[in-house]
């Protein structure tokens, strides 16, 4: 009963998944200036995923070390999303 439930937890951990890429994506070419961030289209795109991914990354910024301006806190939202789906499917379709 409650497998469609946690299918639709999976949905919504996959699909915030693909956000914390693309925002690591967007941000790095926005760095190394290959995408242009003063263009409109951009600045819409990185301040909606700013939104989405930066209440779940900032807590880990505090957590973790200077790294000296390497941002390692996507790698741990992929570390962590990637767990909550394996612990999900083992303890819910495991019963």
């Amino acid at each position: 009963m409650l497998n469609p439930f946690i299918d639709l937890l999976n949905a919504v951990l996959e699909i915030y998944l693909v956000c914390v890429i693309a925002w690591a994506i967007i941000s790095t070419l926005i760095s190394f200036k290959i995408i242009n961030s003063y263009q409109p289209f951009v600045q819409r795109v990185m301040h909606t995923l700013d939104k989405l991914c930066e209440p779940v990354m900032r807590p880990i910024r505090k957590i973790m070390p200077d790294l000296g301006g390497f941002d390692f806190s996507p790698i741990v939202v992929i570390l962590l999303i990637n767990f909550l789906q394996h612990a999900l499917y083992q303890y819910f379709y495991n019963l």
